[in-house]
């Protein structure tokens, strides 16, 4: 380990997807999985895109209409020809790949890497280039752009996933979504009340940016004397990178509404838009239900100071508002489980994504068409955030006194979940098919800029 010596961000090495919501700004997103063909010719591309790269760093003359982003699987650094001992310093879980974590992760059965989209999963995908466009022409030109030089260099690609915002900014299943991202020192101070670490007497700090970014400062420095660095790649690939998980996960709308409108006859004169927001801990709009429990904030906005300040232990200990098995609740469970807030903390991450396909019409029966959602996060920890989250959280619910019940939207993805809504009278939900499955996905590492132009230029 090394020594911290500042903790000020250098957004100009940063990647912009990181620590910048593109979001809803960017209607159009498509992600591009090339293999390489040869380690010098790889190098040279990599070399051209290290400069067209967009950094964190704060736009001077408003939005380009498209930009990219670059990150590289374990595989990828292989058939760019770095050496083995580099490759090593890399973290356990990134050089196994998310197939290789898979029944870790519950990916079994039908959600098997097996049964992923192919190019997937099986060490063909190499690199991938995340292309965001304001419109479907800025799309259309930047991806006409990048395909001419992936050929040129005598790449392939192997995995091309168009994604798009949703009419009202929402997932499939209806919900808007991304609200309660992790307030980070040196870039989002301004969120840390509900997005931060929670401090005793209802107050906030924002994280370390080590938690997140390679080469700072974590949450451990801080109590360290020595203050010591946590463990990154060797240099300089360990400086203002972070792992990127990525997964496509397909969405049985039909399912999940079908299952709602079924159970809301029993639930509280037929309340289906509340049973609903109880599954998932909010209102389709975002409203939380910890702070609205009885209809949705009319003017809600996420982005609104104080709009996600909230814990749960204190004013929903017994999950009345919110129950204890919803997704938002489970997925971040804030000081639920006690302790403020200090068993959950470090298991946070920065989540993007974006929806794919077209949306099912309201009443409408399955297509049979592919849709879902392209779920993104970037973590300093893939083993001790993503996975976390994923296995112990949305998989398991014994730590929230929930036995073996998985999350009932997500989690439990391989035979679906069950789930109780407290209350005075409480509800009994599933068990049900699942309403996701997983269509593959990779682990991955986002390197600076200046790392990614030392990949390219690496001895071969």
């Amino acid at each position: 380990m090394t020594t911290a010596t500042a903790t000020t961000l250098d957004l100009a090495d940063i990647q912009g997807d990181i620590l910048r919501a593109y979001g809803n700004a960017y209607a159009s997103t498509t992600y591009v999985f090339v293999r390489i063909g040869d380690a010098t010719a790889g190098g040279a591309w990599l070399a051209g895109l290290a400069d067209q790269i967009t950094n964190a760093e704060p736009w001077a003359d408003g939005k380009p209409g498209s930009h990219l982003n670059v990150a590289l699987t374990c595989a990828g650094l292989t058939a760019l020809g770095l050496p083995d001992d580099v490759i090593g310093s890399f973290s356990a879980e990134f050089r196994a790949g998310m197939a290789g974590r898979a029944e870790r992760l519950g990916d079994i059965g039908r959600n098997a890497p097996d049964r992923w989209d192919d190019g997937l999963g099986t060490g063909a995908a190499h690199v991938l280039v995340t292309v965001n466009a304001l419109d479907e022409p800025h799309l259309g030109r930047a991806l006409a752009d990048l395909r001419a030089e992936v050929a040129r260099h005598g790449h392939e690609i192997v995995v091309e996933q168009a994604a798009h915002t949703l009419p009202g900014s929402r997932e499939h299943f209806g919900f808007a979504d991304g609200f309660a991202q992790p307030a980070i020192e040196g870039a989002t101070d301004d969120r840390a009340a509900g997005g931060g670490v929670p401090l005793r007497g209802g107050r906030w700090r924002p994280f370390a940016p080590g938690e997140f970014i390679l080469g700072y400062p974590d949450e451990d420095t801080t109590l360290d004397p020595e203050r010591r660095l946590p463990s990154a790649p060797t240099d300089p690939l360990g400086r203002n990178g972070t792992y990127m998980v990525w997964r496509k996960l397909h969405q049985d709308v039909a399912a999940f509404r079908d299952t709602i409108s079924t159970a809301a006859r029993h639930f509280e004169d037929g309340d289906e838009a509340k049973l609903r927001a109880k599954v998932v801990g909010r209102w389709e709009n975002g409203s939380p239900l910890v702070t609205h429990p009885d209809a949705p904030a009319t003017d809600f906005d996420g982005a609104a100071a104080g709009a996600n300040d909230f814990r749960y232990h204190g004013p929903d200990q017994h999950g009345a508002k919110c129950p204890i098995g919803a997704h938002v609740r489970r997925s971040n469970p804030r000081d639920s489980i006690g302790w403020e807030g200090r068993l959950t903390y470090r298991h946070r991450i920065i989540r993007r994504g974006m929806p794919y396909g077209d949306p099912l019409p309201v009443g409408a029966a399955d297509d049979g068409e592919e849709r879902g959602l392209v779920f993104a996060c970037f973590n300093a920890s893939i083993s001790r955030q993503f996975e976390a989250i994923q296995v112990q959280w949305l998989n398991d619910g014994n730590v929230f006194g929930l036995g073996h019940d998985a999350d009932f939207l997500m989690g439990g993805i391989a035979e679906g979940g069950s789930m109780v809504v407290q209350g005075e009278c409480p509800f009994y939900l599933g068990p049900q098919k699942p309403f996701v499955t997983v269509r593959g996905g990779e682990y991955l590492f986002v390197p600076g800029i200046a790392a990614l132009r030392a990949i390219a230029t690496w001895p071969r």
